[in-house]
């Protein structure tokens, strides 16, 4: 297997402007010899976060970025709450860095009041957080990474990455009862909305790449924002506007896996000054995915918030027409999060033109699934996650709509495993690459979740799942059981697996036409240049 078969070459990344690629004294875009483990949801992340940086002591760095920080929310019980955490870090002397996303109004349902107040308790602990708004108007800062380097112990050293923001509502595990500490959502999900998301322990130099990318937002000299008001509020309340100095990079940790990765990210085109680091934006998640999506031969699987956006949908809509034998499977919220007479079909028209193009293209090679808790309730689908034909794994903050391919800030990793998967089919795309061991295994453990079967073997566990098509019709059995039941009036014992077949909602003409322009003015917003608007491209 060739790398930049399914990587991104120096060029491809699409910006000379970054330091990432200039790291690497072989001139590749990735890095090798590294060991990726997934941290399936919420509550498997923080309990290994936790020991990570309570293991931390003077003189060791702690790095992060967040789109949404609760001080409050708890890593591991009682006393392990994070902003508690993070300042006990900073006492025992590490420097501790952070970037959060000032966040627009908290009555508009986001996180300006907690986000702040993080910042605030790192701040008069002697750690450093500041409130990042350098991003196009209405966008975001969605990175969710933490970085952990230990000078004298370079064996510790570990970056966390992937979809789980350190705030309300993140912290489930596999039986998805739900964060006793919820964010406000819709009211189908109850008051501890289940939540299913994935996050990513790196080790090896990769994490030099993942801190390099923090170094250089850190490191910009632009204001944290640029409006008059919020510069005033900053004024009035003290806040720290400028970044202090960081000491210098350690050399990247020695090699320690067979993972090949690659870091990419997007940024917006801005207006007027962009990012010195990405002066014309960065979109190398966009491009990442559409070499990969050109060598898809036999299965996409995708976790995703959104699956929105007819302009992203397209490309995996024409994988699909040009490959009679690939199919795709998704699982996604049944439900958006939020439920109000205005902000539910903003959030659904998207989505259902998006699915609509999908089918048209694949047919009965496309099926989409929401997940529920095994008391039914409905479960949030966070994580950002895609597989291709048991070689390409994508984990990061982005999901697949316009405004995380273009918009707003985010960060993935893609993961090409050296060590091949003996099991059959052993090449299912056919085209020489072999299934990888981190793609098939990551795919694995969501499936067997999704199935109610934890273990190969296990009663009523297809132990066939390498197979991509019969892992379709795996999918299409459990779920059509389940659906079934519900349509008898739950007579007998519920059918094992948490799949339920998407439908997506009726909706009529006059709610698309209303809709789809708020849709794309406020949902899922365009961040690219003009030139590239035109053309589709990226």
């Amino acid at each position: 297997m060739q790398y930049s078969d399914w990587m991104l070459t120096v060029t491809e990344r699409g910006n000379d402007s970054t330091r990432l690629d200039r790291r690497h004294p072989d001139g590749a875009a990735w890095t090798r010899g590294n060991d990726v483990r997934p941290l399936v949801h919420g509550a498997a992340y923080f309990a290994e976060l936790l020991g990570a940086v309570r293991a931390q002591r003077a003189g060791d760095l702690l790095l992060f970025t967040d789109w949404r920080g609760d001080p409050d929310e708890r890593l591991d019980g009682e006393g392990s709450e994070v902003g508690r955490v993070l300042c006990e870090a900073a006492e025992r002397g590490v420097i501790v860095k952070g970037l959060v996303w000032r966040s627009h109004l908290d009555k508009l349902q986001f996180s300006e009041t907690e986000n702040r107040h993080l910042g605030e308790e790192l701040e008069q602990a002697g750690a450093e957080c500041l409130l990042d708004m350098r991003v196009r108007p209405g966008g975001s800062h969605h990175q969710k990474l933490v970085v952990l380097r230990h000078p004298d112990r370079p064996g510790l050293d570990v970056a966390y990455i992937g979809g789980i923001d350190l705030c309300h509502s993140r912290n489930d595990d596999a039986a998805h009862a739900g964060d006793p500490q919820a964010v406000p959502f819709a009211s189908a999900y109850g008051r501890r909305p289940p939540w299913h998301d994935v996050q990513l322990a790196v080790r090896g130099p990769a994490v030099g790449d993942l801190e390099a990318g923090f170094r250089e937002r850190w490191e910009d000299p632009s204001p944290l924002s640029r409006s008059p008001a919020v510069r005033l509020r900053e004024l009035a309340r003290h806040e720290d506007t400028r970044a202090d100095p960081l000491p210098p990079q350690l050399p990247d940790p020695e090699p320690c896996g067979s993972h090949t990765v690659q870091v990419l990210r997007t940024y917006p085109n801005r207006l007027l000054r962009g990012y010195p680091f990405a002066p014309d934006g960065e979109r190398s998640i966009a491009r990442g995915y559409l070499k990969a999506l050109r060598r898809a031969r036999s299965l996409i699987y995708l976790e995703d918030q959104y699956l929105w956006s007819p302009n992203v949908v397209g490309f995996f809509a024409r994988a699909l027409r040009e490959n009679p034998d690939l199919r795709l499977m998704a699982v996604i919220p049944t439900l958006p999060e939020q439920d109000g007479r205005l902000t539910l079909p903003m959030n659904l028209v998207g989505r259902v033109a998006a699915l609509e193009e999908l089918r048209r293209a694949g047919g009965s090679r496309v099926a989409v699934y929401g997940l529920e808790n095994p008391e039914g309730k409905p479960v949030y689908v966070h994580a950002k996650v895609c597989v291709i034909d048991d070689v390409w794994a994508a984990v990061g903050s982005d999901n697949i709509n316009l405004r995380s391919w273009t918009h707003d800030s985010e960060l993935s990793c893609v993961i090409l495993d050296d060590t091949l998967d003996g099991r059959e089919p052993a090449d299912p795309a056919g085209l020489g690459d072999g299934a990888r061991r981190f793609a098939r295994d990551l795919r694995l453990e969501l499936f067997r979740e999704h199935l109610d079967a934890p273990e190969a073997g296990t009663p009523h566990t297809p132990d066939d799942l390498c197979d991509p098509v019969k892992a379709f019709d795996a999918f299409s059995a459990r779920a059509a059981a389940l659906d079934a039941w519900y349509e008898n009036g739950r007579r007998g014992p519920r059918p094992p697996g948490r799949l339920r077949a998407y439908r997506p909602p009726d909706m009529s003409r006059l709610t698309r036409t209303v809709a789809m322009p708020l849709y794309r003015l406020l949902v899922d917003p365009d961040g690219r240049p003009l030139r590239l608007r035109r053309h589709n491209a990226y």
